[in-house]
């Protein structure tokens, strides 16, 4: 419609609209990086073109991506039909798409612009199949599998690079500092251009105007200075990082000398090219272009080697994990190479495909050579990103260390998490031993404490009473209870001793751990501590004094209802001496650390 457009407001067309619309197939072939032959030139002799204006390049990748991910992706709406599998998507997209191709191709192979038929076989399904593709991957959310089966092809170093336990976030690393340090150099590239178009303004005018007289040529010649810009942003890139371009058969500009072709027909992006001769001070200027995009890219790698990345902090914290370890030293050089490579491959595709001949001599190469401005491309960001990534990761460490953020060594995402050794590991263990045996010890207790319990704990004591002195009951007692209690706790037993001072404060355990270990918030003093009459002293001592003084035929109301002291039956051995149960047996070592109780008087019975 633009080409039909142009050629009606036209005051002298040379052709018809069959010329116009085979003049527009022959474009939008060229915007696929398919190489047209001219045959309308003075000589007779047929003359390529194949320079790719890469902003008529943008549209058609658009629309094919934008086809095969709708096409793919399921609707929102109730009625909408299920969306379309991901081969048929795919297939139906790149086959459609070649077949409106091939029929423009054979439409406009008897105009004056035809295009190249082996370009047409390589280009174009080229560009078809990959932006289909990435509209289905991206339909399907972007799943790791068909990349990983790519990757498989590579060599055993970028493989042992690529793959791993953290794989994903090192690849992913490595393509968002790609595609920053792409960005700052193609943004460098353009700066460099408005500004050299600013300095040549007089020519650039100059040229403008000579091409031709009428508002619809000039309007033309806009339309194409448009769609150029991005071809001549690459060869100001290339132009900063030191190989430059070409300007016809043995002319080359960059930033030590400029040599331009004498007779170059005049063009406003033309007009931009510096003047001849060595290169001066702001020439060499453009050298910050590749400095900026090293740095760039080298503060994308440092924030993923020390794992200050938002989404996988989400990630883990949503997944209850431990943060990801940040990086080693070599680990980083190895992402931020990779991610220099994947930067340079991604401008030597770009600087293939802004230049191409305009005939043939002294025209056959125009713009920049691929290999030359991806090595150079290569070479700067790792120079200039190496000293600056490992830098910013030991500032970024450093920061966190202070901070007590960073994950032990070895800790892998989706793993477990790291063993902890040394004094910490002690007292984390021990907290949380002492946490496990007081909890057992009151469900214990509490469960003692009703009258089945008591009973069935009185029996046994009792038949030890009457073949020993309660003071030795007592004593078997309480280490039976201490073995329980410290096998509840999967902890080892104390050590025996005596029992230790009676003291206001609770229990302390053997290796007890530090308030800051224990608590994220320290919790607030008793302001009435009670050690006599805590929960799990009161119910033990009451338990025991219940078992000791409880004979064995007496029945379960007495236990609780007679108030005096109880009187003894005679014993089945009347060797034995009447074990006197008037005293209160001694505190265990184990439940009653806290207060020793005095002896009762004789005439009191335990209540």
């Amino acid at each position: 419609m633009l080409v039909l457009g142009l050629w009606i407001s036209s005051p002298y067309p040379d052709s018809g609209p069959g010329g116009a619309l085979r003049i527009a197939a022959a474009l939008w072939l060229l915007a696929h990086g398919v190489e047209l032959v001219r045959t309308d030139t003075l000589s007779g002799a047929p003359l390529p073109v194949g320079v790719t204006p890469l902003l008529l390049l943008a549209l058609p990748v658009w629309l094919l991506y934008r086809a095969a991910r709708d096409a793919t992706d399921a609707s929102a709406e109730p009625d909408a039909p299920p969306p379309v599998p991901a081969h048929t998507a795919w297939t139906g997209v790149v086959l459609g798409y070649l077949g409106v191709g091939a029929a423009a191709a054979l439409y406009c192979s008897g105009g004056e612009l035809r295009p190249e038929w082996g370009w047409v076989t390589a280009c174009l399904p080229l560009v078809a199949a990959s932006a289909a593709g990435a509209g289905v991957w991206s339909a399907h959310g972007r799943p790791r599998e068909p990349v990983l089966g790519l990757l498989l092809t590579l060599p055993g170093p970028v493989r042992r690079l690529l793959f791993g336990s953290d794989a994903r976030a090192r690849v992913g690393t490595a393509v968002r500092a790609a595609g920053a340090g792409t960005a700052v150099l193609f943004g460098g590239g353009s700066l460099l251009l408005g500004v050299s178009l600013v300095l040549h303004g007089a020519a650039a005018r100059a040229s403008f105007l000579q091409l031709t007289e009428g508002w619809t040529g000039r309007f033309a010649v806009l339309l194409l200075g448009i769609a150029l810009i991005p071809n001549a942003a690459v060869w100001s890139a290339s132009y900063a990082l030191g190989p430059g371009f070409a300007l016809g058969t043995g002319h080359l500009v960059h930033p030590l000398a400029s040599d331009p072709a004498p007779l170059l027909p005049p063009f406003p992006l033309l007009a931009a090219v510096p003047d001849a001769g060595a290169g001066t001070t702001l020439n060499w200027t453009a050298g910050l272009v590749p400095v900026a995009a090293g740095v760039t890219l080298a503060c994308f790698v440092a924030r993923g080697a020390a794992g200050h990345v938002a989404q996988e902090a989400q990630e883990a914290q949503e997944a209850q994990q431990e943060p990801r370890t940040p990086w080693s030293a070599g680990r980083t050089v190895g992402v931020l190479v990779l991610a220099a490579l994947l930067c340079a491959a991604i401008l030597a595709l770009l600087a293939a495909l802004s230049g191409g001949p305009l005939g043939v001599a002294a025209l056959a190469r125009f713009g920049p050579l691929w290999w030359q401005s991806g090595g150079a491309a290569a070479l700067w960001l790792t120079v200039v990103g190496m000293p600056v990534t490992l830098t910013a990761r030991a500032w970024r460490l450093r920061g966190r260390r202070a901070r007590g953020t960073v994950p032990a060594q070895g800790t892998e995402p989706g793993g477990r998490r790291p063993t902890e050794t040394g004094k910490g590991a002690a007292k984390k263990t021990a907290a949380e031993a002492a946490k496990g045996a007081t909890g057992e010890a009151t469900g214990e207790a509490a469960k003692g404490a009703t009258k089945e319990s008591a009973k069935e704990a009185a029996k046994p004591v009792v038949k030890e009473a009457a073949k020993d002195s309660p003071k030795a009951a007592a004593k078997d007692q309480a280490k039976e209870t201490q073995a329980k209690a410290a096998k509840a706790a999967k902890t080892p037993p104390l050590r025996e001793g005596p029992p230790a001072k009676p003291t206001g404060n609770p229990p302390t355990p053997l290796t007890a751990p530090d308030e800051d270990e224990r608590y994220e918030v320290l919790p607030a003093p008793d302001p009435f501590p009670s050690a006599w009459h805590d929960d799990v002293a009161r119910a033990t001592r009451w338990a025991a004094l219940r078992a000791a003084s409880t004979p064995l035929d007496t029945p379960d109301s007495s236990i609780i209802d007679e108030p005096a002291a109880p009187s003894w039956p005679p014993l089945s051995e009347p060797s034995s001496p009447p074990a006197d149960h008037s005293r209160v047996p001694e505190p265990s070592p184990l439940t009653d650390t806290l207060h020793q109780p005095t002896e009762p008087p004789d005439s009191e019975a335990p209540h």
